[in-house]
């Protein structure tokens, strides 16, 4: 059915020149003539049989009409430019972006992400970093999670499970204090993550009971503790997949070959609609097979 609806230009030429009161700075953010806005408003006053300003002497006023209309045409735009932007959150174009915990993304994600790149070049690629659980409506197409899992209402793949041993800086083992059994931590400092009892697990894991596992500074996020420990700060109980690249490369060793599990692991998740878009399944996919070949 036909809409009896005036030119959305003269809308729009409306909606500036009200809000800023002025047919020229209209014009100047609309990237059009005064003449042109000018020639907008009156076609539209013509087409409603209404003044919707008074033109009164160096200003414009709205008429109660222009102010009625006003409201309206706002409110309108305003719905418009909201579906719009749900539209193209939801049709899966655009770049692919992707919330991390920020420990496993600078350790873990983004040594390797240039892989992907190279594999998809088509696919633009945004890294959140970001403790906090996403809700998936701000744009969001992936989450990598660490936790228990599932969460419900989501699509849920494990992607790594997690081991917890101890590492430090080779220049640790080359020091005057020895570090050849797990009893020997006692003459080391002890760095910790919020996870505070973790210590205390491998420690008894390991069998050894006069080691004090509540000593030693504590940082918020977990890939300061590992890198705190390729400073040679002391030694770190690391979480495997933040720790792998710095023991392949050398700036970690282990002193001990006792590993605990960890009651965590990382989670792909996305919604359900989410699923099916070919970024997202080009980046799971790629996800599953780093996870495997590390």
């Amino acid at each position: 059915m036909r809409r009896d609806l005036p030119p959305l230009n003269a809308l729009r030429a409306f909606e500036a020149a009200a809000r800023l009161l002025s047919f020229t700075r209209a014009a100047d953010e609309l990237a059009v003539t005064q003449a042109a806005v000018s020639h907008q408003i009156k076609a539209l006053e013509d087409w409603l049989g209404v003044l919707l300003f008074q033109r009164l002497p160096r200003r414009l006023a709205l008429t109660e009409a222009g102010r009625e209309l006003l409201a309206s045409v706002r409110d309108a735009f305003d719905r418009v430019e909201a579906a719009v932007s749900h539209t193209r959150r939801n049709d899966g174009s655009g770049p692919l972006t992707v919330t991390v915990v920020p420990s496993f993304a600078a350790k873990w994600l983004v040594p390797r992400l240039g892989r992907f790149q190279m594999a998809h070049p088509d696919i633009e690629v945004r890294i959140a970093a970001d403790i906090r659980l996403t809700r998936f409506d701000d744009g969001v197409d992936l989450a990598i999670r660490a936790g228990r899992g599932p969460w419900p209402g989501l699509v849920c793949e494990r992607l790594l499970d997690e081991e917890l041993f101890p590492v430090c800086s080779p220049r640790l083992l080359a020091g005057p204090r020895p570090l050849s059994a797990p009893a020997d931590l006692r003459h080391h400092m002890l760095l910790h993550d919020d996870f505070e009892h973790d210590w205390r697990m491998w420690l008894q894991a390991a069998g050894v009971a006069d080691v004090d596992w509540r000593r030693g500074p504590r940082f918020s996020d977990s890939s300061m503790v590992v890198q705190a420990a390729v400073e040679g700060q002391g030694v770190a109980l690391a979480r495997s997949a933040l720790a792998q690249e710095d023991l392949k490369a050398g700036r970690l060793v282990r002193p001990f070959r006792i590993d605990i599990a960890s009651e965590l692991a990382y989670y792909i998740v996305c919604p359900p609609s989410h699923a099916g878009r070919h970024k997202v399944r080009a980046f799971r996919d790629w996800l599953m097979q780093e996870a495997t070949a590390s």
